[in-house]
């Protein structure tokens, strides 16, 4: 019987590292201090400990510092989440920062995106072009639709540019 259970196990394992062989996506991948994982995306759990960086991230991100060119899920890492061309995902850490579109959540102290649909909360939320809520002490967009709700509320490319506590973008 534990031959028959080696074997099967064995077989498992087997099937796991030529599907990730075949699909270059690894479903676990823990990283302590990479520039670049080359092009190996990850597919699960990607443990930042302190930084690490692939090309695409679905599922969960979680450590210190995470970067990624597409990030799909939850990435909460505590001094950053960086993100060079895509996320649709919720965002949770001190600096959160989406070179491209986003598609969700930030939560954090200082959040920005270059395009946005969804939500930032924090203390700084800044954005470029963005589709939603913005909730913190300070808000600035140039392109806003939506409501910003802080304390310096500033939409760059409105008829009032500036308001306080309540600002809306038509």
């Amino acid at each position: 019987m534990t031959k028959q259970v080696c074997w099967i196990a064995a077989a498992a394992v087997a099937c796991v590292l030529s599907a990730d062989a075949a699909f270059d996506a690894r479903p676990v991948s823990i990283s302590f201090w990479t520039q670049k994982e080359g092009s190996i995306d990850v597919a699960g759990l990607r443990l930042n400990l302190p930084r690490g960086r692939n090309d695409a991230v679905s599922g969960v991100d979680l450590g210190i510092l995470g970067e990624s060119t597409y990030m799909y899920g939850v990435q909460a890492n505590l001094l950053a989440n960086l993100v060079s061309d895509r996320a649709a995902a919720l965002q949770v850490s001190l600096y959160n920062d989406v070179d491209g579109m986003l598609t969700g959540v930030q939560f954090g102290g200082w959040n920005n995106a270059r395009c946005g649909e969804g939500f930032q909360v924090g203390l700084l939320n800044l954005s470029d072009e963005f589709y939603g809520v913005q909730f913190g002490l300070i808000n600035r967009a140039i392109l806003f639709r939506g409501f910003q709700v802080g304390l310096i509320n500033v939409i760059q490319g409105s008829d009032v540019p500036f308001m306080p506590f309540v600002n809306i973008g038509f």
